[in-house]
């Protein structure tokens, strides 16, 4: 190959690199355009994306069957795997307190319907810490080709295919996404803190008030942001010992135990 050539050829190439070097420093914004969310990945208030699988108890149209309920979709990656245990038995622990919220329960997994029984049956035989045994009374859901792990946003760039789909999702009677959590497969997700978040959702939702942090049910709530003292002052009179604000901008009133 001739030397002239092979000069000519670096040049261009050379020519090429700072070109796309002045492009990306010069034109930031077009490049940012070109970045989209993973797809599939939901929003809060967004609708929940609907979904039609076998489950335990039959076929299950998602969210669609229980409209007009609250829904709590608890995905996991792997039956009889120990993490995984621990939190369906759990979950299975309080069901009854879901129910007094009007809330459904749907668990997700990856692994075929057969395994799904297989594994309620053993999680049923036997107690953990000492408590009584528990009766799975909420459907498991099968997704072997991960058509609703994708719909969910719950295959994470970076992670394993499957191990990884560890979501929570708490969708309002209108189907609307709420709240959303996502966990690693080696921490195991806390039912007290899913029923609290619930609770306060119901508590916001009904009585248009604030949820300060660590709330508990019957604790005292927040009243909706004021933009001014004077605005703050309108709102309650001062003597009335059901509210108290430790600053202007946070009136809190008072819970009932």
């Amino acid at each position: 190959m001739p030397i002239q050539y092979l000069i000519t050829l670096k040049k261009k190439s050379m020519k090429t690199y700072i070109a796309a070097i002045l492009f990306m420093i010069l034109c930031p914004p077009f490049i940012q355009a070109q970045v989209k969310p993973v797809a599939g990945f939901p929003m809060l208030g967004q609708e929940a994306p609907s979904f039609t699988a076998e489950s335990t108890q039959g076929t299950i149209q998602f969210p669609g069957d229980y409209s007009g309920k609250w829904k709590i979709l608890f995905c996991h990656p792997a039956d009889f795997t120990p993490v995984c245990t621990s939190e369906i038995m759990e979950l299975a622990a309080v069901q009854d307190e879901f129910e007094k919220f009007r809330t459904q329960i749907v668990v997700l997994s990856v692994d075929p319907l057969d395994k799904h029984r297989e594994w309620v049956k053993s999680m049923e035989s036997f107690s953990l810490k000492g408590k009584d045994k528990v009766k799975i009374g909420f459907p498991l859901v099968s997704d072997p080709n991960l058509a609703v792990s994708h719909l969910y946003g719950m295959i994470h760039p970076g992670l394993s295919t499957s191990r990884d789909v560890r979501g929570v999702f708490i969708i309002d009677p209108e189907n609307k996404i709420r709240a959303m959590y996502y966990y690693p497969m080696n921490v195991g997700r806390n039912t007290g803190e899913i029923e609290r978040t619930l609770a306060a959702l119901q508590m916001a939702d009904k009585q248009e008030v604030l949820i300060p942090a660590n709330w508990q049910p019957g604790g005292d709530v927040l009243l909706p942001f004021v933009k001014s003292k004077e605005e703050a002052s309108k709102l309650v009179s001062s003597d009335d010992p059901d509210y108290y604000q430790p600053v202007w901008y946070m009136m809190y009133r008072k819970g009932k135990k």
